[in-house]
């Protein structure tokens, strides 16, 4: 083996274990959430991306998040059997002004009833959805729920009464938004047959769900412009490529 073969072999060794290093230290780093790597998987030019907000975006203006490619939006309703966003009304309305394609969600409390929550969420949001995206709801752990998780059986009953009753009232089965985690741990098996919109903030969502999706939250860090409030950020969203938008709009 000549002097330059073996350079050549050394060299590319080096830059074999210089990137298995570099790649290693970047998936630690992401799975401490320290950096945040999934826009390098998301293509914002070429797909359908959409925003999720809330009170905490105050004022939004909802022409000028389209003006910044934003194709769809969901906007936080209610919360359990007794919260509404205060700032839902508005949003709703200024969203349908703007031609801006929407939906509503509801975050779900492991502490009170499905009924009473489905009851909060429909006198809220209203009967009328055609035009807008499906119901969603918002499946996670908050407070001291991922230390202190409740019982499987309790939310897989409160969650299909929930679901069934929103159903009924619609005609459409919601969307439902969790991560992969609680989708492991209460919904695998028991509610296959909803759509789902997927979280994974730090990672790519490939690299921990492998069943089927239409919606990934890929960032709660984004930033753009035409919205106000104390909460500067705001999540974005990315469709399946291979999905269609037209799926989730309620005839």
């Amino acid at each position: 083996m000549n002097k330059g073969l073996k350079r050549l072999i050394t060299f590319l060794f080096v830059l074999v274990i210089a990137g298995a290093i570099i790649f290693t230290a970047v998936f630690l780093l992401a799975k401490q959430k320290k950096i945040f790597i999934n826009k390098w998987f998301v293509d914002e030019k070429t797909s359908v991306i959409g925003a999720d907000v809330s009170s905490y975006q105050t004022e939004i203006n909802m022409n000028k998040l389209k003006e910044q490619n934003i194709e769809f939006i969901y906007i936080k309703a209610t919360e359990g059997s007794t919260f509404q966003d205060p700032r839902f009304a508005e949003n709703w309305e200024n969203a349908a002004k703007a031609e801006l394609l929407s939906g509503a969600y509801h975050f779900f409390s492991y502490d009170s009833e499905g009924r009473t929550q489905a009851e909060n969420f429909i006198r809220t949001v209203g009967t009328d959805l055609r035009g807008r995206l499906l119901p969603a709801v918002d499946v996670e752990y908050y407070g001291d729920k991922e230390k202190n998780p409740p019982e499987k059986e309790d939310v897989i009953r409160e969650l299909r009464i929930y679901l069934e009753m929103l159903e009924e009232e619609y005609g459409v089965k919601p969307l439902i938004y969790t991560r992969s985690d609680i989708y492991e741990k209460y919904l695998k098996g028991e509610f296959d047959e909803y759509k789902k919109w997927m979280s994974s903030l730090y990672t790519p969502l490939s690299w921990s769900y492998k069943d089927d999706w239409y919606i990934w939250q890929y960032l709660n860090r984004g930033k753009l412009e035409g919205y106000t409030g104390g909460e500067m950020s705001i999540d974005l969203n990315v469709l399946n490529k291979e999905k269609e938008l037209d799926d989730l709009i309620i005839e």
